[in-house]
């Protein structure tokens, strides 16, 4: 099945109610070297690896 232009319009309705955005920089030509390195670590994302990194970050922090 193709992937029309009401599935992009639902797509960008679902992000706009449910989805917050976060914008991140790095270094020019680490986003590819990250996003590698995400793959292999078994992640679907990169989205997903950062989001779970965070996660994990504050968790720590809260322990001290």
């Amino acid at each position: 099945m193709a992937y029309t232009e009401a599935n992009k319009k639902a797509t960008i309705k679902y992000m706009k109610n449910n989805l917050d955005d976060i914008k991140i920089r790095v270094p020019k030509g680490r986003r590819e070297e990250l996003k590698e390195q995400a793959r292999a670590l078994g992640y679907d994302s990169f989205n997903s690896f950062v989001v779970e990194a965070i996660e994990e970050k504050i968790d720590r922090e809260k322990e001290k």
